[in-house]
């Protein structure tokens, strides 16, 4: 899987109330979720992202509760991938399980700038970011939850599986 967008940066220690704020949490319908995507910190970000647009976050991104809307709302949005320094241990989990891209990626904040355009190998773990002409390596996933990724989460790889 390759990606190319432009990059939405964010800094360290983004917990999932800031992602999704509790009080849309009644909301089941992933697309609908998504206008509220970052409003903690953005409250116009979900007006502003396009399809296959990349967040790049610091440490310890999705930190905080366990809410499976955090990477939901994230996917539906549009996100192509979600690259950060480090991911609490739980988003980590629920990001793979519902087949949201994301890469873990020592330094990237210091080497991308609002705006800036990525091209991101999800296989190969590699990142390059176009405008600063800087290329970078991320960690990659064993083969079987990269299929967990590509089949769009844990559900349809199962699914697949069984056939």
């Amino acid at each position: 899987m390759i990606f190319e967008g432009r990059v939405w940066k964010f800094p360290d220690n983004v917990d999932t109330d800031i992602i999704i704020p509790a009080k849309y949490l009644n909301i089941v319908d992933p697309k609908e979720l998504s206008k509220y995507c970052m409003e903690g910190i953005d409250p116009e970000f979900s007006k502003k992202v396009k399809k296959g647009d990349i967040i790049v976050a610091g440490k310890n991104f999705g930190c905080g509760s366990s809410r499976e809307h955090a990477p939901a709302c994230i996917k539906a949005l549009g996100i192509s991938v979600v690259l950060a320094e480090s991911f609490a241990r739980i988003f980590f989990r629920n990001a793979i399980n519902i087949g949201l891209p994301i890469m873990k990626v020592e330094r990237i904040s210091e080497f991308t700038s609002n705006g800036d355009i990525l091209i991101v190998n999800f296989d190969k773990g590699e990142v390059i970011n176009l405008t600063k002409n800087i290329k970078l390596k991320g960690y990659t996933f064993p083969d079987f939850m990269k299929e967990i990724i590509k089949e769009g989460g844990l559900l349809n790889w199962i699914k697949q599986k069984l056939k």
